[in-house]
């Protein structure tokens, strides 16, 4: 596949988009700040998040950083320069960690599947972000870590992705340690699906994307929605939950067209 070309930034513009095919390619664009997640970049990923959602011609998203890096995390400057306020900054922590939970909850939350294509490091709440997204392609010198512990801020939101992403102890490991974990071994444990040469790291994700959007629409949303719901459930209520999930979908037009034409050993032609 042809590299992707990505359209030039306007000035002060956080967040690029481009459509390719029904893929959409969401670029964090602060490359001067390691793409730190800014209260107007956040602003900026949440919006186009949610009316990517509602756009049809859209079936996946992809989301990458300009620059040498996906995202640092939370913009400590930011942030820092709110001590100065009467609540010593209280108020804006507030509003800027709800923000955030917000936006990840966004891409959880999306109909359309949600791809990470990670250049770089991807840090605290930037590596929150990788585990946010529905899959994850790591270029080879891609790096990971929650190291918020080395500077007395534990990371305590990205804690709530990352545990949901590898198991308990890998996710202390990195909580507790604050080291950087290579993409080899984020592979391993859960957090990305696959490794590529970081020239590559764009296109595989919008590779994926395109496989996805070959897939029927409806079914799609119906086992996203699914698959989060069921996890926080227990293993009974989960099982009643995706039966009835199933029937309902059963139900469905897409599954009636698919099922017919397995049996009839034809290609599906899938609602428009």
């Amino acid at each position: 596949m042809a590299k992707i070309a990505t359209k030039p930034a306007l000035k002060d513009e956080v967040l690029l988009r481009q459509d390719i095919g029904r893929v959409a390619l969401l670029t964090l664009n602060r490359p001067e700040a390691r793409n730190s997640l800014s209260e107007g970049l956040m602003a900026a990923l949440y919006g186009a998040v949610t009316e990517i959602g509602g756009a049809d011609a859209i079936r996946a998203i992809v989301i990458t950083g300009a620059g040498s890096a996906f995202s640092s995390g939370h913009d400590l400057k930011e942030l820092t320069a709110h001590r100065g306020d009467a609540d010593k900054g209280r108020s804006f922590f507030a509003t800027t960690m709800t923000a955030c939970s917000e936006m990840m909850l966004a891409i959880v939350r999306s109909p359309k599947p949600v791809i990470a294509a990670v250049n770089g490091i991807a840090t605290a709440a930037g590596c929150q972000l990788v585990a946010s997204c529905d899959l994850a392609v790591a270029a080879t010198d891609a790096r990971f870590a929650t190291p918020g512990v080395n500077i007395g801020l534990f990371c305590s939101t990205p804690m709530v992705a990352l545990s949901r992403n590898v198991s308990r102890k890998a996710a202390l490991e990195m909580l507790l340690l604050g080291e950087m974990v290579s993409a080899e071994d984020a592979k391993s444990l859960g957090l990305v699906n696959r490794v590529v040469a970081g020239d590559r790291v764009v296109n595989e994700a919008v590779e994926f994307g395109r496989q996805i959007a070959t897939k029927p629409k409806r079914t799609l949303k119906i086992g996203k929605e699914a698959f989060y719901r069921q996890l926080d459930m227990p293993l009974d209520d989960a099982y009643a939950y995706a039966s009835a999930v199933m029937v309902e979908n059963m139900l469905d037009a897409e599954a009636e067209e698919g099922i017919g034409a397995f049996i009839d050993k034809r290609q599906p032609r899938w609602p428009r």
